[in-house]
C-alpha cells in the first residue's frame, strides 16, 4: 500500500518540475497562458487537444517548444485534401533489389504530432489520425506497430475559413480531450511578441524526460477525487443533455445532443492534472468549473434554433455552469 507521504512528496516534486517546464515554455511563448496550462493538463491526463484560432498564434511553436524542453520527437503533419491514410500511418514498399516487402512507418510515429488544419483532410484521413489516437497504434499489413509514449495530438481548425473544409463529425470530436479556443493576445502581450521577434529565436533546454513525464502522470493520478466532486462533474455533464431537469427548461430547444460519458471522464482526470499544477491534493469543485468548457464545449451539438439565432455553445455552458450548484463544494473551492 502506498504512504500517503509519499504520494505528497511525489506530487510536490512533479509540480516543482512541471512549473520549471512551464517557466522553459513562457521564455518563448508570450502570454496563452491558458492554452499552454490545457496543453500540459492534457499531456499529464493522456489526452489529446483540439485548438480553434486564426493563424498565427503560436500553435505549431507551442508543440515544438513542448518537445523540446520534455525532451520527445516532433511531428508535424499539414492536412491538405489530397492525403490519403498511408500519408499518415505509413505502407508497405517493395524492394525490387532484394524481392520483398518493407514497412514504412508514417509521420504520426513521434511523441507530440501536430496535425494542422485537420478538418481540410477527408474523412478517411481523419478517421486514419483519430483512430490511433485511441488504440495508440498502427496496423500495417496485419502486423501492429504501437506509436512512441507518450503521444498526444494537437489538431487545429481554422475558425475564419470553411471552403474546402471537412468538418470533424461529432462522434470524432469526443476523442479529443479538449477543445481550447486560441485568441488574440493582448497589446502590451503583441509588443513583447515583436520585440522577441526582432532578437530572433530564443534557444530552450530540455527540462524533463520522457521517463520523468511518464512519473508526473502517475502522480496526476494519484491525487484525489471526492464522490461529490465527481457528481459535480457528472451533473454539468447531465445538463447539457437534460437542462430542464436543472432548471433550465428555456435552453433544451438550443441542446440536439449533449455531452457523452467521456465528458465527466475527462473532466475528472483533467482535474486531477491542473489540482497537480495548482498544489492540491485533492481536486476541488474550482478546477471542474475552470476545465469545463474546455473539455465540453465541442461535445454539444447544437440545434438548428442555436445555429440560426447565433448562440454558441459557450454561451451555454456559461449558463449551466452558473447554474448547477457544487454539491459538497466549500464555498472557499468555489470562491477561489
Amino acid at each position: 500500500m502506498t504512504n500517503p507521504g509519499d504520494e505528497l512528496r511525489e506530487q510536490a516534486l512533479a509540480r516543482n518540475a512541471l512549473q520549471e517546464a512551464l517557466a522553459e515554455i513562457r521564455r518563448v511563448i508570450v502570454g496563452q497562458d491558458a492554452m499552454l496550462d490545457r496543453v500540459l493538463v492534457s499531456l499529464l491526463a493522456g489526452g489529446h487537444v483540439l485548438l480553434e484560432g486564426v493563424p498565427g498564434l503560436a500553435k505549431t511553436l507551442t508543440l515544438r517548444t513542448l518537445a523540446s524542453v520534455l525532451g520527445g520527437s516532433f511531428g508535424r503533419i499539414q492536412f491538405t485534401p489530397d492525403l490519403v491514410p498511408s500519408d499518415l500511418v505509413g505502407t508497405r514498399i517493395w524492394r525490387p533489389d532484394n524481392g520483398s516487402f518493407e514497412t514504412a512507418l508514417g509521420p504520426v510515429f513521434h511523441n507530440f504530432i501536430l496535425a494542422d488544419e485537420i478538418n481540410r483532410a477527408p474523412a478517411k484521413v481523419q478517421s486514419a489520425l483519430l483512430e490511433v489516437m485511441q488504440e495508440r497504434q498502427v496496423t500495417i499489413a496485419g502486423v501492429s506497430h504501437p506509436v512512441p509514449q507518450p503521444f498526444v495530438v494537437m489538431a487545429t481548425q481554422n475558425p475564419i475559413e470553411s471552403e474546402g473544409t471537412y468538418p470533424l463529425p461529432e462522434a470524432q470530436l469526443d476523442r479529443f480531450l479538449m477543445k481550447i479556443v486560441v485568441d488574440y493576445p493582448s497589446g502590451e502581450e503583441e509588443v513583447e511578441i515583436v520585440t522577441r521577434s526582432l532578437a530572433g529565436p530564443a534557444a530552450v533546454r530540455e527540462c524533463l524526460r520522457l521517463t520523468d513525464l511518464a512519473a508526473h502522470s502517475r502522480a496526476a493520478a494519484g491525487v484525489a477525487c471526492d464522490r461529490d466532486v465527481i457528481a459535480y462533474a457528472v451533473a454539468l455533464a447531465d445538463a447539457t443533455r437534460r437542462p430542464a431537469a436543472h432548471g433550465m427548461p428555456d435552453i433544451a430547444p438550443l441542446i440536439a445532443f449533449g455531452s457523452s460519458p467521456r465528458g465527466p471522464i475527462g473532466l475528472v482526470q483533467a482535474g486531477r492534472a491542473l489540482a497537480l499544477l495548482r498544489g492540491r491534493s485533492r481536486v476541488s469543485a474550482r478546477e471542474i468549473r475552470d476545465l469545463a468548457p474546455d473539455v465540453l464545449r465541442h461535445r454539444i451539438v447544437l440545434s438548428y434554433d442555436a445555429l440560426s439565432d447565433g448562440v454558441s455553445a459557450d454561451e451555454l455552458l456559461e449558463r449551466i455552469i452558473a447554474t448547477v450548484p457544487a454539491a459538497g463544494a466549500t464555498v472557499a473551492a468555489l470562491a477561489g
